[in-house]
């Protein structure tokens, strides 16, 4: 096997994990915007009338999470709340600059929970955009302030937005592993699992209650299926030899994962429970991180089977597979886009690891970063931004681009390695 190609398999070392009820962890990431997109669309969030009894004001985190997309420049309304009913001067607001215009009211509705309602207004057409409402505990302030962020942002987008999400990762702490779970701005981590050892590949199941990830407490790579909610899990594979980069059908009733029972690694199909194994390919070569198409229809990898690391695609059932990139000598971790129009993978470019993008229908390449070792690149679930691992400065860091390469975010903790992310799925309420 090539040295350079070892690098797919790094995190195959013995190790031991320890699994705990989730806990707050004391490192959260920081994210520094980077790069912003062009033509930002100017919105005003004027101060909710109540939010003052809140433990911070929940547009605090309208603004912030606006902010970050790259997509939105805020126009400053100054201290003065508007609230849910308030006749609002929109000419005024527009004279200011702003496109649109956030206006909100915090009521209490007893029992130690309030009522957030949100109006939001087209200010050129001096007309309301829509309106949203939801009750909330005064600590659930970050939660309603990202939902009210996607409201905001989908209206005026016309797509989903993902603050609402959540992100896992793996953070290293001198001899310490951390499986940790975060909003998506990198707020509330909380740890579910810990070890003196390696952790890696962390996987989300499709209604987002789930992590697949490979943990080491069996001396060997086993590949486990932990609930969130309730810290229980299951061996999904643990079979002779190493266990691997398990990926999620879209139905969340099986895995692909990465064996090597037969002989070298080769990729397999699970049911979640770790029934009903299934060879899904041969070859002479490595084969190794599946992913899913969204449609189920196939599965994407990385093999040397050709002689270098390149991507490949089969029939999500078997079957022969199909090259899929041909340009460099190094492609690998595909992921493919939510819709299934392009795919992210990373590719070695003049000895630079960077994230680059392929339109699956032109075969149209673009390199999205400009860092130099970039790894795991994982879709936010509107397809928009691409969260991935590099390191700056000698220590891991998370960072995330945009699908066009305009919009750069970089999250990071003050101590420590951030390594393997992956982008959870919208919540379902």
């Amino acid at each position: 096997m090539k040295a350079t190609f070892l690098t797919l398999l790094r995190g195959l070392l013995p190790g031991c994990a320890l699994a705990l009820a989730a806990a707050t962890a004391q490192a959260q990431l920081a994210i520094e915007i980077t790069g912003a997109g062009a033509n930002r669309l100017p919105v005003a969030i004027a101060a909710f009338e109540g939010e003052a009894a809140l433990p911070r004001p929940v547009t605090d985190v309208v603004k912030a999470d606006l902010e970050r997309s790259g997509l939105f420049k805020l126009i400053e309304l100054g201290p003065t709340p508007q609230g849910y009913d308030a006749q609002v001067n929109l000419p005024g607001v527009r004279s200011r600059g702003a496109d649109a215009l956030a206006v909100g009211s915090v009521v209490t509705t007893g029992n130690g929970r309030y009522e957030v309602r949100v109006r939001l207004y087209d200010t050129p057409k001096q007309a309301a955009l829509g309106v949203q409402a939801m009750t909330m505990s005064p600590a659930q302030y970050r939660t309603t302030g990202h939902r009210i962020a996607d409201f905001i942002y989908e209206k005026l987008t016309g797509e989903p937005g993902v603050f609402s999400t959540r992100i896992a990762y793996v953070l290293k702490s001198g001899p310490r592993y951390e499986l940790q779970v975060a909003d998506a701005d990198g707020s509330n981590a909380q740890t579910a699992l810990a070890s003196k050892e390696p952790i890696i590949s962390p996987a989300w199941s499709p209604d987002g209650t789930r992590l697949a990830y490979v943990s080491f407490e069996s001396k060997k790579p086993v590949v486990y299926v932990h609930s969130l909610a309730t810290g229980q899990r299951n061996v999904a594979a643990n079979f002779k030899g190493s266990n691997s980069a398990p990926a999620w059908s879209p139905d969340g009733r099986r895995l692909a994962v990465v064996l090597t029972k037969d002989g070298q690694s080769q990729l397999y199909a699970v049911n979640a429970d770790g029934s009903g194994v299934q060879r899904l390919a041969s070859s002479a070569g490595i084969d190794t991180e599946p992913a899913w198409s969204p449609d189920g229809a196939w599965i994407y990898f990385t093999s040397d089977r050709g002689g270098s690391p390149q991507i490949y695609r089969i029939p999500s059932s078997g079957g022969d597979a199909q090259r899929v990139t041909f340009e460099g000598s190094y492609n690998v971790s595909p992921r493919p886009a939510p819709d299934g129009s392009n795919l992210v993978y990373v590719s070695r470019n003049g000895g630079r690891f960077q994230v680059t993008m392929m339109d699956l229908n032109s075969r149209q390449t673009q390199i999205l970063t400009d860092s130099s070792k970039d790894e795991s690149p994982s879709f936010a679930p509107n397809g928009r931004m691409i969260l991935y691992a590099t390191e700056i400065g000698g220590r891991g860091v998370l960072a995330a681009v945009s699908s066009d390469g305009r919009v750069k975010q970089r999250l990071s903790v003050q101590s420590g390695d951030v390594r393997e992310p992956a982008w959870g799925p919208q919540p379902r309420n």
